[in-house]
């Protein structure tokens, strides 16, 4: 596990597949991420707000690309992040109606006692089905991908600043660009432009506790310029890249020993 943070009590370990994150939340502006959302409150209540339908519970469940808002009485919030190809169709819509069910203060307190264990940095290196179990108490159902595709996911999950377009990964599967968005799509559920734009942006987190230049880091990882990176950033996350970066100074940033292979691969 790689540290790349400070002593706190605001933490995000960061997988290929899944981000832990305990910290601040934000102004509650509209947000659209491209992964499902689990939201806890540490304390108090949270309160969503969906279609100008406002909600206060102790856990939410956004799906992918929902667009809606959310704040928390607490100033720390936790948000468990899955991404939607790595597991089958409806799995997602099924936990989170269980997620959201009867059992919903169970698994709040899952995910409270997760968080604890990750502040005591009891963890070591996590797996995908390690991280599932410790939040959920099960390993969800994994997505079986096509290997070509699962190469430009990979690709599209490194971001070295170098353009990753669905020519080049068409070309690495021997396929034309048709045919490869017609698979890509068709394996994940996803369109290759969201899916990239989506990733692009998830890769920022990298990098949230960092002091940087934000215009060189929007070109490091594939923006084509700084207007592009500030819409994208605010579309997903409902904030400047820059209030993103002043709230996580005290973030401790871990990233599990798979997420920092494929970084070294790039």
């Amino acid at each position: 596990m790689e540290d790349k943070g400070r002593e706190s009590d605001h933490l995000m370990l960061i997988t290929p597949e899944r981000v832990f994150y305990a910290g601040l939340l934000g102004r509650p502006r509209k947000r659209a991420p491209g992964s499902c959302h689990i939201y806890v409150a540490v304390k108090g209540s949270l309160h969503l707000t969906i279609n100008d339908t406002l909600a206060s519970a102790e856990l939410f469940v956004t799906l992918p690309n929902q667009p809606h808002s959310i704040a928390s009485d607490y100033r720390t919030v936790i948000s468990v992040t899955l991404e939607p190809e790595t597991m089958p169709d409806g799995v997602i819509e099924a936990l989170a109606q269980r997620l959201t069910g009867p059992d919903s203060a169970v698994f709040a307190r899952k995910i409270l006692a997760a968080y604890a264990l990750l502040r005591q940095r009891r963890y070591g290196d996590i797996t995908t089905a390690e991280f599932d179990e410790m939040c959920f108490g099960e390993a969800l159902p994994r997505r079986v991908l096509d290997p070509r595709v699962m190469r430009a996911v990979a690709r599209l999950g490194r971001f070295t600043g170098e353009p990753v377009t669905a020519d080049t990964c068409a070309a690495d599967a021997g396929l034309s660009a048709s045919r490869f968005l017609h698979l890509f799509k068709e394996e994940t559920g996803i369109s290759f432009r969201s899916f990239r734009a989506w990733k692009r942006a998830r890769h920022l987190l990298h990098f949230a506790n960092q002091d940087l230049n934000l215009a060189h880091l929007a070109q490091d990882i594939g923006y084509p310029d700084s207007t592009h990176f500030s819409h994208s950033i605010r579309r997903f996350y409902g904030l400047k890249p820059r209030a993103i970066f002043v709230g996580s100074r005290d973030l401790a940033i871990y990233r599990s020993t798979e997420t920092v292979r494929l970084a070294e691969a790039s």
